[in-house]
This record gives C-alpha cells, structure tokens and sequence, in this order.
C-alpha cells in the first residue's frame, strides 16, 4: 500500500481514476494432497464423483510448466510492492527536487502568494499535504539575510597621494604608549551641509556591517561608527595614522557613494588625545548643535552596545567608550548644562513658533510625520507650548496610539501613511521626523492642495528633521509652502548658547578628569607584561639560588630549615620587588609612566630582546 500511495503521490491522477480501474482478483488455489496421487487443487473438490473419472493426469513437463508460472506469478506478486515503492521514491525525489527549496516555499507561503506548480495535485493526500506547508504561524518571521561584508575597495590614486592633516599628534602620542593611535574621521552639522551628510549616514542596523568591512582593511585593528542626523563620525584604531586615515577615508567614499573630491573639504581628523577629547565632548553634549542635548549621550551608548557584539571592536574602544558614557552622565548630573531646548525636537518647536507670525499655536492645524522618539519629543515640547491640536501619520498604530495614551492631555488624532497627503493638505505646519531614507513629500504633492489661512501667512511650514530628510528642497519654489531641515535650527542654537557657555566650561574641567583615567588605563596595559616579566625573572632567580643552597646544605637539612630558607628567599624577593612594582602602577602622569617602564625594563633587562640574549647565553 505504501507503494502505491507513493506512485499516486508522484503522478497525479483525477480522484475518480482511482477507482475506475476495474480490480482483478486472483482467485484462491489450494493444493490438496492425497496419498498415491498428484495435487489436485481445492476447486476440483466440488465436482460431482462422475468428474473425477474424468481427471487426467499431466505429463511431467506440463507439470514443470505449471510449477513454474506459479512459481513465476508468486515472485511477482511479492516483489511487486517493493519495486512500487522504490519507484514512487524516486519519482517524488524527482518531483521535490525540481521544486523551489523548502526555505523559499515557506517564506512564499507565509507572504500569502500561491505558488505556480508545473503539475496540479488533484488527490486528497498531497492536498492536505501542501495546506499545511502553507499554515504558518503568525508570530512567525522568516529568517533575515545576512547582510554581504564587501572586501576593501581599491583606493582611488589620489587618495593613496593625500597626506591627511595632524600627521603629529597635539599631546601624547598613543603610538608611544601602546603602539596604536586612535583615529576619528567623520562630518558634523557644524561644517558639512545635509546633502552630503545624509549620503554619509549608516542606519543603526547597519553598524555590525560597517565595523566588519572598516576592519577588513589592513591598517585599522578596531572601528566604530557613530551616525545620527547632527553627524557621521568613524572611530578606528590604527598602528599608522596616515594609513589608518586612507583607509577610513575609502570605506566612507565605497559606502556612500560621494567621491573623495566632494568629502575632502568637510572631513575633520582627530588623532590620540583630540580624538578621546571629541568623543567625551560628543558624548556629554558638547558638540552637538543644541549643546547639551540628551539623545547624544542615548546613541553613544548605542555604540558601545552593538559594537560588544562585533568582532571589530576592541578593547581600546571599548574603554574609551564606556569613559565617554561616564563623562556624559557626570556632565549632566554635574552642571546645568542640560537646561532649556536641549535636544533637535525642542528646536523644531521653538523654530516653528518663532515662524509663525502670532507667535502662538492657537488656530494652527499642525501634523507629526513619525511616531519614534523624536516625535515624542516633539509632542512634549509642543504641549508645553500649549499646542494642544495636532495628528500623527504613521505606518502602524500601536506606537502612535502610545503618544496618545501618553498625552492625554492633547487632543491628538491617528492616521496611517495611505492619508500622509490628505493630512498634509488640511495642516499649516508640518513636522517629519520618520525613519524613512525616501523622500515622502515633494512640491508636486503639494503645489495643488488648498492654500492655508492667513492666520499663519498663507504659508504651508514643514520642519524636516529626518536625516536622511523626507522633503524635497523643491518645496521652496512653491509660493504658499517652505521646508526648513536641521541645518536651519541654528537660529534657536545662538539664542541659548550664551545661557550654557559657564556650564559647557565647566563641563571641560570634568572631561579633563575622565580622559586622564582613560590613558591612565591605556599606560597601565602597557605596564602588564613588564610587571609579568620582572616578577617571573626574580621568581627564576630565587628558585635556582635556592636550589643550589639546598645542594650545598646536603642531605641533612630538616624540612623546617627547609621551609626557612623557602621564607627567606621569597621574602627577600618580594621586598626587593616592592619599589620596582610600584613605580609600574603608578597613577601619576602618563608619559611619566610609560617612561619609567622603560627605564625599568632596561635596568632589568626585561625587553624580548633582552631575554632572547639570555637565552642564547
């Protein structure tokens, strides 16, 4: 049976066909014996006695003739299920072979799309078979592709010829201390225009990815990427700066797409001690555009969190970042520099008020675009603003329903993105802040919706803090409509940095203190195999001394004197490696150091050349 099911399986047939095929038995024969005579089969026993005169008796080769086909046919009939199902293995074999693979069929299904078959299954058991291949749990998500690690590009020639800037460090130099520099390259609001900066910017997803590919180039041991609308900045480790750089360099033109040519005049490089300097800064606000701001110091710690997971970042970044979280908590704990507009979004809204011409909100139809943490932040400062009208336009309705629930207080309403242009065109001002890299809005969306009241100038507003930004420039051609993105916050910026200039300068002082704990840590990895060396070549020195004590003491030395020559000698040691050791973890001045490891290495002869002197000696 299991061979037919197989061959019914492998070659389809109607449902009726199946049991249109007229079934032939094969009817019973039993042998009966009987002394003196030959077989006789059990279907003669029910001939009249008269009949039985009538049997004639088969000569010997009919009766091998007989023997035979029943022999023949008794083969058959057991050989037959076998070879059936070995047959419809194959041919289901065939069949499944020929089909998409499991994977592609399952992730077919679960999108709901039918799949094309060269042959139909037109009988019950396949049927049932391929339904429940395309029952998939809802909760269950195909596996995501692993994201292609590209090998290093070839650099562009001028490139290869471009000497970067900084080639000598501004203070200690790293290279002395542990052989390495740290290296940041990068873009910043403060010099480099959206246009470049948003073809520069790496999706969070992305940064395993990126970090993977930047250490696959020769010259960079360790990478970091920190990417945010304010910013795009590489952090690497390097045993050559100049090389280092190049290297940076080519992965962000490879990347991104803009050529070496167009990022040159934007790019800023830190090495050693001004690059730890950026990333504290960086880290407690410092150098964002609205100084101060808490969402920097969220994404720093981002950094540390995805690079824990890749291979690419090591422990000098690490450190320096885990420094920096602590450097941005202690500056807003610390000082007040965390006052006023202090983020992106409470800019936007700042902006966005200044603009309009009643200076208030009362009467002004107002759209979020995003329902991310950006846009909380902007209903926030909104609300306190005492704009308490507005409607988010979102993908999905959960995380926008959240703000709703949040702030219950406003009167917000929810549309999913197929409305986007229905609310944009009954809105005066428009905020988008989503996660998209497309641009949502263009002035062919706009130039036919209704112009807006006067109330707010007869202009439409829209305040694009997305990077990449999702409003295209062309809007401000329009009469009745003007975008302004991030770069355009600058207004809000010089209103509030006289406020923060003492706190930002008190903020310095506190960074001064987490940076000499970062070299401190970075001289002291460099003190390790010194003290490991000293302390295993006295460690020698003491056992071999000993030894030859106790060859010269004899055999009749207790194990008491023993034990006090043991005592002597490891006491004598270790205060004589007291001083020494100290001098190794010392917390004083860094190149101070650095330099008394080496003068100790020399006096000791603890270098590898040293010991391999000895060696040969």
């Amino acid at each position: 049976m299991a061979g037919w099911g197989l061959v019914f399986l492998a070659f389809p047939a109607t449902p009726t066909s199946l049991f249109a095929v007229p079934v032939t038995t094969r009817p019973a024969f039993t042998t009966i014996r009987t002394p003196g005579q030959l077989p006789v089969h059990s279907s003669l026993r029910s001939a009249p006695p008269d009949a039985a005169a009538e049997i004639r008796v088969p000569s010997a080769p009919q009766r091998v003739r007989g023997l035979s086909a029943v022999f023949a046919s008794e083969v058959v009939m057991a050989l037959s299920p076998v070879v059936l199902a070995l047959a419809g293995l194959w041919a289901v074999a065939q069949r499944f072979t020929s089909s998409r693979s499991p994977q592609l069929a399952y992730a077919t299904a679960a999108a709901g799309v039918a799949e094309t078959r060269e042959k139909s299954w037109n009988i019950e058991i396949p049927t049932m078979y391929a339904a429940q291949t395309a029952t998939i749990p809802a909760n269950v998500e195909a596996a995501p592709a692993v994201p292609t690690v590209r090998p290093p590009a070839p650099r562009d020639p001028k490139l290869d010829s471009w000497t970067p800037a900084g080639t000598k460090p501004d203070g200690k130099d790293y290279g002395e201390i542990a052989k390495q520099h740290i290296i940041t390259v990068g873009v910043s609001v403060h010099s480099t225009p959206v246009e470049i900066r948003e073809r520069l910017a790496v999706p969070k997803e992305n940064w395993p990815k990126a970090i993977d590919e930047l250490v696959e180039h020769p010259h960079v041991q360790e990478a970091a990427v920190l990417s945010t609308c304010n910013r795009m900045e590489v952090y690497a480790v390097a045993p050559d700066y100049v090389n280092g750089v190049r290297d940076v360099v080519n992965w962000m033109v490879t990347h991104s797409g803009v050529t070496f040519e167009e990022l040159a005049p934007y790019l800023f490089l830190k090495q050693d001690g001004e690059a730890v300097d950026h990333v504290l800064q960086v880290s407690a606000g410092l150098d964002s555009l609205i100084v101060g701001e808490g969402q920097i110091l969220a994404q720093v710690k981002s950094v540390h969190q995805v690079g824990s997971e890749s291979k690419g970042f090591g422990q000098y970044l690490a450190a320096m970042f885990m420094q920096a979280i602590t450097a941005g908590k202690r500056v807003r704990s610390e000082t007040n520099i965390a006052t006023g507009a202090v983020s992106v979004s409470s800019a936007a809204a700042e902006l966005a008020q200044l603009k309009l011409p009643s200076r208030k909100w009362e009467g002004v139809s107002v759209a979020i675009i995003g329902a991310g943490k950006m846009s909380k932040l902007l209903v926030k400062h909104l609300v306190s603003k005492n704009c308490l009208s507005m409607t988010i336009v979102n993908r999905s309705l959960p995380r926008a329903q959240e703000l709703q629930q949040e702030f219950p207080e406003a009167n917000i309403q929810i549309e999913l993105s197929d409305k986007l242009m229905d609310v944009v065109s009954r809105s005066d001002v428009v905020f988008v802040a989503s996660s998209s890299t497309e641009i949502l809005i263009k002035a062919d969306d706009v130039v036919n919706m209704p112009k807006p009241p006067e109330l707010v100038g007869g202009v439409r507003r829209f305040f694009d803090i997305s990077v990449p930004r999702n409003t295209s420039k062309d809007l401000n051609d329009l009469s009745t409509a003007h975008v302004y993105n991030v770069d355009d916050l600058k207004e809000v910026v010089e209103m509030n940095k006289e406020a923060r200039s003492q706190a930002a300068a008190d903020a310095l002082i506190l960074l001064k203190e987490e940076k000499a704990q970062f070299e401190g840590w970075m001289a002291s990895l460099q003190a390790v195999p010194t003290i490991k060396r000293l302390r295993g070549k006295a460690e020698s020195i003491r056992l071999l001394e000993l030894e030859k004590a106790k060859a010269k003491l004899g055999e009749d030395v207790s194990a008491k004197q023993l034990k006090v020559l043991e005592d002597l000698s490891r006491g004598i040691m270790n205060k004589m490696l007291h001083a020494p050791m100290q001098a190794l973890r010392s917390d004083g001045d860094v190149q101070s150091h650095v330099n008394t490891i080496r003068v100790l290495g020399h006096v000791f002869g603890l270098s590898e050349e040293d010991e391999k002197h000895q060696g040969r000696k």
